[in-house]
């Protein structure tokens, strides 16, 4: 709803029908969603979504939050703590490369599943880039030909003044790419 345009909020009992979200937002649920967690681990486990192992990995916020707002950035009530962009893999591909830039990039991998945990994954190691999972794309309405990038709101500024950079070398590497593939097709 933020990326079409709404500013709104939710405090714990709103994230109580998606266990994983609960998991990795560090929202406890209640006893039947506690169930839930169970049976929808069961169930991401068996079907071999996940490993047992990879849940120990799975991050989480330190704390529960009390609210969480979710708004367009130009909206934004108050400062945000994650800037969520979903693009293209071009776009996401810039971003990132002004976050290496800045030096405020996390040294993981891109991110699959569950891709909430890229809020607490930003938070703790830096900007990440996450491949969104299959439930998150279905409740959502991510486009298949996009992608997510988590950034640190403290870390915007000096991705912001890396990304003229990144995107000018970019095009000067495309430019070099394309002269040398010419030479090199047979």
């Amino acid at each position: 709803m933020a990326a079409e345009g709404r500013t709104f909020y939710t405090v714990a009992a709103d994230h109580f029908n998606c266990p994983i979200g609960s998991y990795t937002h560090n929202i406890p649920v209640p006893e039947h969603g506690a169930v839930e967690l169970q049976q929808a681990l069961t169930l991401m486990t068996g079907a071999g979504y996940i490993k047992i192992d990879d849940i120990p990995s799975i991050f989480r916020l330190p704390s529960e939050p009390a609210t969480i707002i979710y708004a367009p950035l130009s909206d934004t009530p108050v400062d945000p703590d994650v800037v969520l962009f979903a693009g293209r893999p071009a776009s996401v591909m810039l971003l990132v490369e002004a976050a290496m830039r800045a030096g405020v990039a996390a040294q993981l991998p891109m991110l699959g599943r569950p891709s909430c945990m890229a809020i607490p994954a930003a938070l703790a190691q830096g900007t990440v880039a996450s491949a969104g999972c299959i439930g998150n794309r279905t409740y959502t309405g991510l486009g298949d030909d996009e992608l997510y990038v988590a950034v640190p709101s403290r870390d915007l500024e000096r991705i912001a003044l890396e990304v003229e950079t990144i995107a000018a070398a970019n095009q000067k590497m495309g430019e070099y790419h394309r002269e040398r593939r010419e030479l090199l097709s047979w």
